[in-house]
């Protein structure tokens, strides 16, 4: 299976855009990839049963299809190395944020940065 973005429609109405899901070319199978699973999940469940329609660009709230997508505007197909090398570009920009989030004292911005980074270490711990 081969990782890719993907559109995930959502009852009919919410295009959720640039998903990271495994796709099977041969057999047409396609499974959200681990490491966004819940939070696709939650993103779901607060659009809730009869969401209005829209378009919800899910690079833009998730840092690790953000990275993934950064990924794929470099080299199509995806590739290992350039996954690794943008997702440590990230980090730091996250990690320097947090160097000065810290430094003011910013409690909820450094909490989300907590999340952020969080989103993208998931992929080594799910």
């Amino acid at each position: 299976m081969r990782l890719t973005l993907r559109s995930v429609i959502y009852a009919k109405l919410v295009n959720i855009t640039s998903v990271p899901v495994y796709a099977c070319e041969g057999c047409s199978r396609n499974e959200v990839f681990p490491g966004v699973k819940s939070d696709l999940g939650m993103l779901v469940n607060r659009l809730g049963a009869k969401p209005p329609a829209q378009t919800i660009p899910f690079d833009e709230i998730h840092e690790l299809a953000g990275v993934l997508s950064h990924a794929q505007h470099r080299s199509k197909p995806l590739r290992q190395a350039t996954v690794a090398r943008v997702a440590e570009e990230r980090t730091n920009e996250l990690l320097d944020l947090w160097i000065v989030a810290s430094s003011v004292g910013d409690e909820a911005w450094m909490a989300e940065l907590r999340g952020r980074l969080s989103q993208l270490s998931a992929q080594y711990i799910s």
